[in-house]
């Protein structure tokens, strides 16, 4: 049906869908009006490999009602949590907590509203999002890169790749209902204004600066209220507050073009360490979120179009004019972006030389190439990596090593993604510079295998560390490996490069050594390592008890990778643009130390082509 273009079936399907939730709707309702024993020795399964679908009605029902219990418990389980930090807050005699004593809401009363609200944001998807299921389900099939995006789906990943916006600069989420603003872009309008704040509820929006309609949105979906706030820059936007204890306020804000200089590459500088004179090292560290690069600014020629590589350019040279003796390149939540950016952050690296080979449709492999033969960085280098480094990531990562160029530290590998894909505009692609043509999203098609310069690809492998420190991420099955449908892995003959003599298995190996060492006697890495095997244990689990005594001991002492979560997502958090010092990073510190050391006292020198990018002085190298 596809084929023909028939897409009748995802509306009846959806249709179908629709009728089941306002069902279970119903029956949650119910539930949540009848009491509920915690005394009782029941559990729910978890694991949902473990389940069938209900054979009954009443099958069904018991389900949704066992259900209803962990919701409850795992609400408990929360409001204790806050009130034992708020304990700890007021024991430590921290006067400006963040941690405000409100009035709890009834569970009850809660849960109903989040199930009304799950009701009613499917009820308002729209026909693209549909279309945007449909496609996606039926095309990830073949592989779990290549989907449909939606006209807004595609505005909001172009958003990410150039790092600007038309808006207010505020970042907001979905809660229960409300649309709350988790944090404000430094420097952004909302920022400079000064009246909206994070945890602000909006409620209402209204457009113009004069007093006129406001609609409300509470309830709406997160992207409709999102496109409400976003407009042309110099026009105005007004909202409506719900601030704790304070009345509904409303905060007029003018539209700007946003920066969006917190998913930037960030860097610090710090001391680590000493050298033979008693002077500290200096190690730099670049933290990259993304391979971001604008690309309608260069479609359009626009030479200081926004890019990883003269962003990352420039840390370098005030690393170099602050006499750093290393440098360390964060990439452990860098999902990737721009193959290009890839190739050519890469090139500060390395002289001439392939970066990654990629083999099309027809089973051709072609190497593509740094054509910069200028080295900007040639001291010590590392690169950290964790499970959430994907593909140009991966791209980076794998040149290093193979180069010999650096270390690769941190979690057993990366995320396992080798494969390619491009972005067609279907609206250009259709219309073919028709004006004023209906926007009808994209296609992303996955068009090439990558592998590295040795001809390993990294499909489901990954880039594996030369040194592993202790993660939790390493244990998440959230590489490529646990998604459906992965391509395999396997490999092409090895590119022809020269190699650098900056890492070997005897460095490797003295370097690894005295990381074990250091970590066996420090109480956070010992810490560390408890939680993960608490969580391994919790990760065999296949079922939760449903007692109230049962669950929260098992909450208590089971989900002890919260606080490992909770230093992910503040690593992920982008409203935060420092880079904070931890015993983790402190231990790359340590590793670059002791192997700039190693460096110092051998013989690594590097000696640079004579002829660059000549394949007469390129050796095999890997």
């Amino acid at each position: 049906m596809a084929k023909e273009g028939d897409i009748s079936a995802a509306y009846d399907i959806f249709r179908t869908f629709l009728q089941r939730v306002d069902e279970r709707t119903a029956t949650v309702n119910e539930l949540l009006k009848q009491p509920q024993d915690f005394t009782l020795n029941e559990e729910i399964i978890i694991d949902k490999k473990e389940l069938c679908y209900p054979k009954t009605d009443a099958e069904a029902c018991d389900r949704w009602r066992k259900r209803i219990k962990l919701d409850l418990l795992a609400d408990k389980a929360e409001r204790l949590a806050a009130e034992k930090a708020a304990a700890k807050e007021t024991e430590d005699g921290n006067t400006e907590s963040s941690i405000e004593a409100t009035a709890e809401e009834d569970p009850l009363a809660k849960l109903q509203r989040r199930y009304r609200n799950i009701n009613k944001r499917w009820h308002d998807a729209d026909s693209d999002e549909i279309l945007e299921l449909f496609l996606t389900a039926i095309i990830s099939g073949y592989d779990p890169h290549t989907s449909y995006m939606s006209p807004s789906t595609l505005e909001n990943f172009e958003i990410r790749m150039r790092l600007n916006l038309e808006g207010i600069g505020a970042t907001l989420q979905a809660d229960d209902g409300y649309t709350v603003v988790k944090s404000l872009v430094p420097g952004g309008a909302a920022d400079k204004q000064g009246e909206l704040k994070p945890e602000d509820k909006i409620v209402a929006v209204g457009q113009g600066a004069e007093d006129g309609p406001m609609v409300d949105v509470v309830d709406m979906a997160l992207d409709d209220v999102v496109d409400m706030i976003r407009g042309k820059p110099g026009t105005t936007v007004r909202l409506k507050i719900n601030r704790h204890g304070a009345s509904p306020e409303i905060v007029k804000i003018v539209r700007e073009k946003i920066e969006l200089k917190d998913s930037e590459a960030q860097s610090a500088i710090f001391e680590a360490g000493k050298k033979t004179d008693g002077t500290p090292y200096k190690v730099g560290i670049i933290d990259l979120p993304s391979f971001y690069l604008d690309m309608d600014g260069v479609r359009s020629g626009n030479m200081n179009a926004k890019s990883t590589t003269r962003d990352v350019r420039k840390i370098l040279d005030d690393f170099k004019a602050q006499g750093v003796d290393g440098v360390i390149l964060d990439l452990r939540v860098n999902g990737g972006g721009s193959l290009q950016e890839a190739i050519s952050l890469t090139g500060l690296f390395i002289e001439k030389g392939p970066v990654v080979q990629v083999k099309d449709q027809k089973g051709f492999v072609h190497p593509l190439d740094d054509t910069d033969a200028s080295l900007e960085w040639d001291g010590p280098l590392m690169v950290l990596i964790s499970k959430f480094s994907a593909s140009a990531s991966e791209i980076l990562a794998g040149a290093i090593q193979d180069y010999n160029r650096g270390l690769i530290v941190g979690d057993h590998s990366t995320h396992g993604k080798g494969t390619v894909q491009t972005l067609s505009d279907l609206s250009e692609t259709i219309f073919q510079g028709i004006p004023n043509a209906p926007e009808l999203g994209a296609l992303k098609l996955t068009i090439q295998q990558f592998y590295r310069p040795n001809g390993d690809s990294t499909q489901k492998r990954g880039v594996l560390s030369d040194i592993e420190l202790p993660s939790l991420t390493t244990y998440y099955d959230v590489a490529e490996a646990d998604l459906d449908y992965p391509i395999e892995f396997d490999q092409v003959d090895a590119a022809q490069f020269k190699a650098f003599p900056y890492v070997n298995q005897a460095i490797i190996k003295q370097l690894a050594e005295k990381s074990s060492q250091r970590r066996s006697g420090n109480p956070e890495f010992d810490k560390l390592q408890h939680n993960i095997e608490l969580y391994l244990q919790q990760k065999e689990k296949k079922t939760i008890s449903l007692n109230e005594a049962e669950f929260l001991k098992e909450r208590e002492e089971l989900y002890a990778d919260q606080q490992e979560k909770e230093t992910m997502e503040k690593l992920i958090d982008t409203s935060n643009s420092k880079i904070e010092r931890n015993f983790y990073i402190d231990e790359a510190l340590n590793i670059m130390t002791d192997y700039i050391q190693t460096l110092d006292q051998g013989d690594y020198k590097y000696t640079p082509s004579e002829e660059k990018g000549s394949a007469l002085n390129f050796l095999f190298g890997g």
